[in-house]
């Protein structure tokens, strides 16, 4: 039972880590404007997204504030939208022009496949999204351990850390398991890093 148990935890352990992968990459590949139509929003407004939310100073460092105004594609190639908006750190004046990235429909059960989604180009943004998909590779290599061996990091588990280790050593799963690890810490500390001077 307890070795279903570690089984079990690896499962989850490994979904959780391709979503925080995958969901990281997706976001980095926008800001860092290797996805999606390149181009400019020209502000007309900048108000904050939790005015009426009286934890806000919790927010700090998050998007906080949502700028309004037109999106015009790069070198004219594609049609504008004056509509558009994008989730910023910081407010901007009027008639200032932000790079952004232009991606599909927004998944808002409002407005379903109406407006566009906009993403700010930032190499910091990029990089701190990129430390989150590395990071991703840390759950996924205690999933491909606890899923192999069956060994429960929570609770009471029938094999211990130590003879689970063990087992992995006759096989190529410690040498994959460590690389999860290590490139997934290293990555991610060295994306995060670098994302402080971008």
């Amino acid at each position: 039972m307890t070795h279903a148990l570690g089984r079990l935890g690896g499962a989850v352990f490994l979904i959780l880590g391709l979503l925080l992968s995958g969901y990281s990459t997706y976001e980095g590949v926008y800001a860092a404007g290797l996805a999606g139509t390149a181009g400019t929003l020209k502000v007309t407004s900048c108000e904050s997204k939790f005015l009426h939310n009286a934890s806000r100073r919790s927010r700090r460092g998050t998007d906080n504030v949502r700028c309004h105004g037109t999106f015009a594609p790069a070198a004219g190639n594609g049609p504008r939208d004056s509509q558009a908006y994008v989730d910023t750190r910081r407010g901007y004046p009027e008639g200032a022009l932000l790079d952004v990235q232009q991606g599909g429909p927004a998944l808002s059960l409002t407005h379903l496949g109406e407006d566009r989604d906009y993403v700010a180009t930032d190499a910091g943004r990029a990089l701190r999204w990129f430390s989150g998909t590395l990071g991703g590779l840390v759950l996924i290599g205690l999933g491909v351990f606890c899923t192999a061996t069956g060994y429960a990091p929570f609770g009471r588990s029938e094999i211990t850390y130590e003879s689970a280790w063990e087992r992995a050593g006759r096989s190529p799963l410690r040498r994959t398991v460590i690389g999860f690890l290590a490139v997934g810490l290293v990555g991610a500390g060295l994306c995060w890093l670098a994302s402080l001077f971008a």
